[in-house]
């Protein structure tokens, strides 16, 4: 038997996973990282931190596993796409107003760059064809951008921009080479023609990023289910791991969750993709793809050559905020501190409570959807990613009393969720129009946890929802990494998909009284939509 290393890095902690061939965990361990929000739209984080927490993970979740570190045969990285800036020796650069080199990263979520994403957007730029019609500022060349224009200090000493995933493997080998999955999602390259567009950078004004083959972006570009290096010997002092294991060429945190849940083998054989998507459920939800065609959809981004998939098109949807929305609503109502009073005395999560006061409330599950016939959320309150694609748009509220009790927070609750799951169903709608034919979402992360989350999304769409039976499938995805790295499965991503990922329990819609419900939910939910939009040309 062989062991595999997956490490994730997400939005507020690093993650290690230890897996066998058979897709088996063996052993898990977290740590939290440092966010920094210095003012409004601004979100940072530190590279030495994510680094410490890494590498405590991987020590950690290795001693729970019991392998000993001489069968690990691989180990892959995923990681949120965030920023990271480095000057030309490999030393951090501050982003930070601060101007504290220690906050070297600018994360994901940051929306710093609104103005600059705006401003690419008027080019229509025949790249922007890929990112579904408009950038976002979640990207990295509007980042890129900001920095340029308003850090210039910064920008005279850079030397290395780095995707989050690309940095942790050059931090884990000393290769400087790139991921297909981070340049051709985040940084506008050309996958299914291999380069960089050199007029597109010159145009929006980062044309010294083409100098020196495009050093300081990529100029070794690397596919998904190749090998970054192998493991130095300092990480591997620092991991207390063997130098010299191979390192996958790394991925993205969502598209590392697609590839563990996307070809998971069920009762019906092998997967057919074009029915399948993807949902991985956390600070933000993202919602993957995959045809063997190219599919421009208005709205979702992609169509992406190879950037999950060997030689398959990606398409992608989001939402910027899900678990962060539904924290925001439930930690910043008047009822919340008696409620986590309770559930601390009871041992419970807040989110037990508020599910336990649903069913009490609706008498059955059955009837937990009706209970908002009269409250409804437009989630958008950090805009939205798909299929609006409008980082401006802003959340929305109907169906509010003067009144803030525990079961005013229960309801609005539920509505966020379902809010949640209309925006799913908006972006499975534009796929499907444009060519899909999905009717089961495969979902992991830590939406899924929830059981109101799950049905939610099931009865709002229509789909079967089914989980892997891996809940840990972020981590495994980037096991495989590691195996394919490793040159075992004959080196074939998809093979080892197929081979260490398996289906778990399966939600099915609700139909009849709930099905026309939620019909009418949706309604609106797009009328909310039109809504704002209505009352912004008014106050123009």
């Amino acid at each position: 038997m062989k062991y595999y290393i997956g490490i994730d890095v997400g939005t507020g902690s690093a993650r290690a996973g230890v897996f066998d061939q058979k897709g088996q965990r063996l052993g898990v361990a977290s740590k939290a990282i440092k966010m920094n929000r210095p003012q409004t739209d601004f979100v940072e984080q530190s590279s030495k931190d994510i680094w410490s927490a890494v590498c405590y993970s991987v020590q950690q979740a290795m001693a729970a596993s019991g392998v000993d570190k001489e069968e690990i045969s691989g180990i892959g990285f995923d990681a949120t796409c965030s920023l990271v800036v480095m000057d030309r020796d490999f030393l951090p650069l501050t982003v930070s107003p601060t101007n504290d080199s220690f906050w070297d990263v600018i994360v994901w979520m940051d929306h710093r760059a609104i103005k600059q994403a705006d401003r690419i957007n008027t080019t229509r730029n025949k790249v922007l064809d890929y990112v579904g019609g408009k950038i976002s500022p979640e990207m990295q060349t509007p980042k890129l951008l900001w920095l340029k224009e308003n850090r210039p200090d910064i920008w005279q000493q850079r030397g290395y921009f780095f995707d989050l995933p690309d940095w942790l493997t050059w931090r884990a080998t000393g290769s400087t080479s790139r991921s297909t999955c981070s340049c051709v999602c985040k940084w506008t390259y050309l996958g299914h023609e291999s380069r960089w567009d050199n007029d597109y950078l010159s145009e929006i004004g980062l044309a010294d990023l083409a100098y020196d083959n495009a050093m300081s972006i990529g100029s070794d570009v690397r596919a998904i289910g190749g090998r970054s290096g192998l493991l130095s010997t300092q990480a591997a002092e620092d991991m207390r791991l063997v130098a010299g294991i191979p390192v996958g060429v790394s991925m993205i945190d969502a598209h590392a969750g697609g590839v563990g849940v996307l070809g998971a083998k069920s009762g019906d054989g092998e997967p057919d993709f074009e029915k399948r998507i993807a949902l991985i459920g956390g600070t933000s939800s993202c919602h993957m793809a995959v045809s063997k065609a190219s599919r421009f959809v208005p709205g979702i981004w992609g169509p992406y050559y190879s950037a999950m998939l060997p030689e398959m098109w990606l398409n992608e949807g989001g939402q910027s905020a899900t678990g962060a929305l539904v924290d925001h609503i439930v930690f910043n109502h008047a009822a919340t501190t008696d409620l986590i009073k309770q559930a601390e005395c009871e041992d419970k999560t807040i989110y037990q409570l508020l599910n336990e006061r649903l069913l009490a409330l609706a008498g059955s599950e059955q009837q937990i959807p009706f209970l908002t016939r009269d409250i409804h959320v437009l989630p958008y309150f950090h805009g939205n990613r798909s299929p609006r694609a409008n980082p401006h748009l802003s959340g929305m509220v109907t169906g509010l009393k003067l009144s803030a009790s525990a079961d005013d927070l229960v309801l609005l609750y539920l509505a966020t969720v379902q809010a949640i799951a209309l925006g799913t169903r908006h972006i499975i709608d534009m796929l499907n129009e444009g060519g899909y034919s999905i009717d089961t979402i495969m979902a992991c992360g830590g939406g899924t946890k929830n059981p109101i989350f799950l049905q939610a999304h099931a009865s709002a769409t229509g789909c079967d929802v089914q989980l892997a039976e891996e809940e840990e499938s972020v981590l495994l995805g980037s096991a495989m990494l590691g195996a394919v790295a490793a040159g075992d499965f004959d080196g074939q991503i998809a093979k080892a998909m197929s081979e260490m990922s398996r289906t778990g329990r399966s939600i099915a819609p609700e139909l009849g009284e709930t099905a026309v419900f939620y019909a009418a939910k949706y309604e609106v939910f797009l009328e909310l939509y039109e809504d704002q939009q209505k009352y912004k040309a008014m106050m123009s």
